[in-house]
């Protein structure tokens, strides 16, 4: 059945020098701009539970996922760390960087910065504050300036679509690698003009991105737990800026997305380790499908990073305007229920078309889950509860496994 259009978004094109599109968003998609969201509640869990990156919380299990890897990802991982660390350290240190010029006061910073991005390749470019109620604890001390600049980076379509797959992570690291590079080159066009300018890089998060993103108009939390923007739903890396620049910020946008997920929820019904709560709730602050995690992390780990609920989504897929207006048209949601849309392939498992789903043991999630040192802790608790008190050359072992823990600390690297 048709929908009665309540607005039309307008947005740049996908490439740079394309004609900008008109997205329709249905009268009974409306919700509101960006994410449903109680910043009191925010202020409170970021006060009273403070967020950490995932490399110091959850330390132990991504060193585990290096052991499941198949020796082919292993070695591409690697490979990709050693090429796209210069990118990471280099973004680390550049807030310390000064500006190159004085500020010609006359030039339009935001179309400048917004232009250059363009040219090199952004898809996505917005601006906003930066909120740091988002900032992981460990980065409070790093993070300079108050103004962001969002990012966003499209990944290759067709390697994408073969989601799980090497060929699929090799896009996704792929395009970390080319962000971390573009993101510099940016940088220094910012302090061109007479600014300073940090590099958040994708590797080395300081903190969650989506919620600047979502400030920023480009686009809204998605069923899947991951930015729905415009032109690439969620197939693409991201990265912030932040810089003293005195820009101009950007709005949240209706895209449709809240009541659109709930309509089409492809997602939550081909996810194949039923990770995604198919009801919302409120966390932290922020009305979502929440991820569990705990269900998520083997099964991205064992197969190839997985990434299905990138795979199946429409908006990726096709794009959220020829989604939107086939939604306006028939009611329907494009490519829902096909094959083409939600068949994947999960190694020495199969094929699972639409309805189909994979089952795995319940040994497949289990995994070491807290910090190196907490795990190594439970560990020993667990040999006390066998033998009894343990022998010195036990308790020496344990002491020197915990000094190797502390002195080796966590890497920054977060992917």
């Amino acid at each position: 059945m048709p929908k009665k259009v309540h607005h039309v978004v307008n947005r740049p094109g996908r490439l740079h020098g394309d004609a900008d599109v008109q997205i329709p968003v249905a009268e009974d998609l409306v919700t509101e701009p960006g994410s449903p969201t109680r910043e009191r509640d925010v202020s409170f869990y970021t006060r009273e539970y403070p967020i950490e990156s995932q490399t110091v919380e959850k330390a132990a299990d991504r060193a585990w996922g290096y052991t499941v890897f198949t020796p082919e990802v292993l070695e591409y991982r690697e490979k990709h760390e050693e090429a796209n660390a210069p990118f990471v350290d280099a973004a680390f240190v550049s807030g310390d960087i000064e500006p190159t010029v004085t500020p010609n006061e006359e030039v339009d910073f935001t179309a400048s910065i917004r232009g250059k991005a363009r040219e090199l390749g952004f898809g996505e470019v917005g601006f906003t504050r930066y909120d740091r109620r988002y900032t992981y604890t460990s980065k409070k001390e790093w993070v300079k300036f108050d103004n962001a600049i969002c990012l966003a980076l499209e990944q290759d379509y067709d390697q994408t679509q073969s989601i799980p797959s090497l060929e699929a992570e090799v896009a996704h690291f792929g395009t970390y690698e080319v962000a971390g590079q573009l993101g510099l080159e940016l940088a220094d066009h910012i302090r061109s003009l007479g600014y300073h300018a940090q590099v958040h890089s994708p590797n080395d998060n300081s903190g969650p991105f989506i919620p600047i993103f979502v400030d920023a108009g480009l686009g809204q939390l998605g069923a899947n737990g991951q930015l729905l923007s415009p032109h690439f739903g969620s197939r693409a890396r991201l990265m912030i800026i932040t810089t003293d620049a005195p820009v101009n910020h950007d709005d949240p946008v209706d895209y449709g997305i809240n009541k659109f997920c709930t309509e089409c929820e492809v997602c939550v019904q081909r996810c194949p380790a039923r990770a995604l709560l198919r009801d919302k709730v409120w966390y932290r602050g922020v009305l979502k499908n929440k991820l569990i995690y705990d269900r998520c992390r083997p099964i991205m780990s064992v197969y190839d990073g997985c990434g299905v609920c990138m795979k199946v989504c429409p908006i990726q897929k096709f794009g959220m305007k020829p989604v939107m207006e086939h939604y306006v048209e028939t009611g329907d949601i494009l490519g829902k229920g096909t094959e083409d849309l939600e068949g994947y392939d999960i190694r020495d498992k199969g094929h699972f078309g639409p309805g189909e789903l994979p089952h795995f043991k319940r040994s497949a999630f289990e995994f070491p889950s807290g910090t190196k040192e907490e795990v190594l802790f439970e560990q020993f608790k667990a040999k006390l509860h066998a033998n009894g008190a343990p022998k010195e050359a036990e308790v020496m072992e344990f002491a020197n496994e915990l000094n190797s823990i502390l002195d080796k600390g966590v890497s920054r690297t977060d992917e």
